[in-house]
C-alpha cells in the first residue's frame, strides 16, 4: 500500500511537469516553425491567413491554459474540516479516496476532504469536485481542440517541407514505426522524428481528452460522479439534466463556454464537520 501511495505521489508530480512541457513545445513549435513555413509569403510581411490561424491557435491555448489554473486555483476542499481520517490497514476504499459521508471523501494524495469528489486529476495535481468540475470540462474541450488542431497543423507541415503524403489512411498509422526505422539508420534527421512524435502526442491527448470530457458531461447530466459511479451509487436528488448542467456550469455558463472566467459559486456550502472517522 505504501508501494502503491508512493507512485500516486510520483504521478502527482510528473504528470503536470510533462503537461507544460508538451505545452510550451507545442507553442514553439506554432510560432517558430509551423505558422512561418505553412503560410510564408515573399510578398506579404504579415500574411493575413497566418494571423487567422494565429488568433485560432492563441484562442485554443489561451483557454486550455486558463481553464487548467481555473481548476487549480478553485479546489473542491472543504475550507472547514482540518482534521485528517484515520483509516485501519485493511481500509476497503480505493487507495487514493476514503468515503465519508454526504458526497464527502477524504483525498489520501491530497491529505484533504473533498466536496462532491468525482476523480483525483494528475494533470491538475488536485481533485474534481463541486466547484472546479466546470473549469476542468473546458479544460478537457479545449485541450483536445488544442492537440488535434496542432496535429493537423504538423501533418501539413511534414506534407509541405518533407513531401510526406497522407492520402493514404496507412501512411499516418505506420508513420511513428518506419520513422524510427530510419532515424536509427540515420535516413531521418532528428527534428523530423521529433515532430513525428509529437503528432502521436497531441493524437493521444486530443482522444484522451476527448474522452475525459464526453464521460464528464454525461455524468454531470445524470447528476453522478466517478466515484458513486465507481460503487454503484445514485446521486440522493439527480434533478433534470437542465438543473444538474447548470449546477455545475453557473448562471454565466455561456461567458464560461469562451473564457476562462469564473462562473460558479466560489464559497463552499455549510457542510457537517464530521471528524476522527475511522474505516469500520
Amino acid at each position: 500500500m505504501l508501494f502503491r501511495m508512493v507512485k500516486l505521489r510520483l504521478l502527482n508530480t510528473i504528470a503536470p511537469a510533462y503537461f507544460y512541457t508538451a505545452t510550451m513545445v507545442t507553442f514553439a513549435l506554432h510560432f517558430l516553425l509551423f505558422m512561418p513555413t505553412i503560410f510564408r509569403s515573399p510578398d506579404v510581411v504579415l500574411n493575413p491567413t497566418m494571423l487567422v490561424h494565429i488568433a485560432v491557435f492563441l484562442f485554443l491555448m489561451g483557454n486550455a491554459l486558463g481553464n487548467y489554473t481555473m481548476t487549480i486555483w478553485y479546489p473542491s476542499e472543504s475550507a472547514y474540516e482540518t482534521v485528517i481520517p484515520v483509516c485501519s490497514p485493511d481500509c476497503p476504499d480505493r487507495i487514493d479516496a476514503h468515503y465519508l459521508l454526504n458526497g464527502r471523501h477524504f483525498c489520501k494524495v491530497c491529505k484533504k476532504v473533498i466536496l462532491k469528489r468525482d476523480h483525483h486529476c494528475f494533470f491538475t495535481g488536485n481533485c474534481i469536485g463541486n466547484r472546479n468540475m466546470r473549469y476542468f470540462i473546458m479544460f478537457s474541450i479545449y485541450t483536445s481542440c488544442c492537440c488535434l488542431y496542432s496535429l493537423v497543423i504538423g501533418v501539413a507541415y511534414l506534407t509541405m517541407e518533407y513531401s510526406i503524403s497522407f492520402e493514404n489512411p496507412l501512411t499516418f498509422l505506420t508513420l511513428l514505426p518506419l520513422s524510427t526505422g530510419y532515424f536509427f539508420l540515420g535516413l531521418i534527421s532528428g527534428l523530423q522524428f521529433f515532430l513525428v512524435i509529437m503528432l502521436y502526442v497531441w493524437l493521444g491527448i486530443g482522444l484522451v481528452s476527448a474522452g475525459f470530457c464526453c464521460q464528464q458531461l454525461l455524468l454531470v447530466a445524470r447528476g453522478q460522479t466517478w466515484c458513486e459511479l465507481q460503487k454503484g451509487q445514485l446521486s440522493e436528488s439527480r434533478g433534470t439534466w437542465r438543473t444538474n448542467l447548470s449546477d455545475v456550469f453557473g448562471s454565466r455558463w455561456a461567458l464560461g463556454l469562451f473564457l476562462p472566467l469564473q462562473t460558479v459559486e466560489s464559497v463552499p456550502g455549510n457542510w457537517q464537520v464530521y471528524h476522527d472517522h475511522k474505516c469500520d
